[in-house]
């Protein structure tokens, strides 16, 4: 198959428009990796749904390659490719010591030691067919993982009542997306291209409700920070520089002043009162001895 197929022309009608939803897709976290770079701070967010859309990514360019014919699926992917990578970099540039450190290791771990191990079980142990067949499913199973990332945005409209950190244009471009890649794979007659994009529609959809229902809701004040990403991971999104953000010790000029416990004043007033009634009786006994008196300080 060509690049326009003569047969079909709407596998390529289908396929550009995908590609140009999915760019609009693949630039949409660009906004908040401006913000990163101008405060130098990640802020909470976490680097997971960027590292799993390269290796998604990655794994759609291999199975075009493989399969043939799905050269619109390699175009789109590559960029996706260079853009997932350059959001990384800044996420490991400007994020804490502990959560550079983590996003390294899934970096490396899944990126590159995952797809190897897929690399090399597909081309060694997987022949013709059944090579393709390998590598679609693997390629549903990760590409599903990569729709279902909205779910955490979709609890934090819904916790908040808040579209706030949920564009509407965004949204109705990954319905787009997954309707124009599910009109590919169906034209194209690959199953594996459109069952993940089935999914992909109906998170979008149910983005789009998400908006008709919250449009209306009073936005979250710019104080209160929340993460692009609600899913926690081992709390590597919440570590912070405690230097950064040390609460300073208030210095006052004068002593604050003392809060007495009552119970304490009414039985100091009780122990000196029956203080004074034996000095009393000692004094009034017919041979008083001084050194019985004690010393009774206010």
């Amino acid at each position: 198959m060509g690049l326009i197929s003569a047969d079909n022309p709407w596998v390529f009608i289908s396929g550009l428009l995908g590609n140009i939803s999915s760019l609009v897709v693949f630039l949409a976290p660009l906004p908040t990796f401006i913000r990163v770079c101008k405060k130098k701070s990640t802020e909470g967010f976490q680097s997971i749904p960027y590292v799993v859309s390269l290796f998604s990514a990655m794994l759609w360019i291999y199975y075009a390659y493989v399969k043939t014919g799905a050269f619109l699926l390699i175009t789109i992917n590559s960029f996706g490719c260079v853009i997932e990578t350059l959001y990384i970099a800044l996420y490991i540039t400007y994020a804490p010591k502990e959560a550079r450190i983590f996003t390294l290791r899934i970096l490396l771990m899944l990126d590159f030691g995952v797809f190897c191990a897929i690399l090399l079980i597909t081309h060694f142990l997987a022949k013709g067919s059944n090579r393709v067949q390998l590598l679609g499913w693997i390629s549903v199973v990760f590409a599903t993982s990569v729709f279902a990332a909205p779910l955490s945005i979709i609890r934090q409209v819904i916790c908040t009542k808040s579209v706030e950190f949920m564009p509407f244009y965004l949204s109705i471009m990954l319905t787009l997306s997954a309707i124009m890649w599910l009109l590919y794979g169906i034209f194209l007659k690959d199953l594996y291209i459109a069952i993940p994009n089935v999914l992909g529609f109906i998170f979008g959809m149910l983005q789009m409700v998400l908006h008709a229902v919250y449009r209306k809701h009073k936005t979250v004040s710019e104080d209160v920070k929340l993460p692009e990403h609600c899913v926690d991971v081992t709390n590597v999104s919440t570590v912070t520089d405690s230097d950064d953000h040390r609460v300073p010790e208030t210095v006052s000029s004068s002593e604050p002043p003392q809060v007495h416990d009552h119970r304490m004043i009414g039985m100091t007033c009780k122990s000196q009162n029956y203080q004074r009634d034996q000095r009393e009786k000692i004094m009034d006994s017919p041979n008083p001895n001084p050194n019985l008196l004690g010393t009774c300080e206010a």
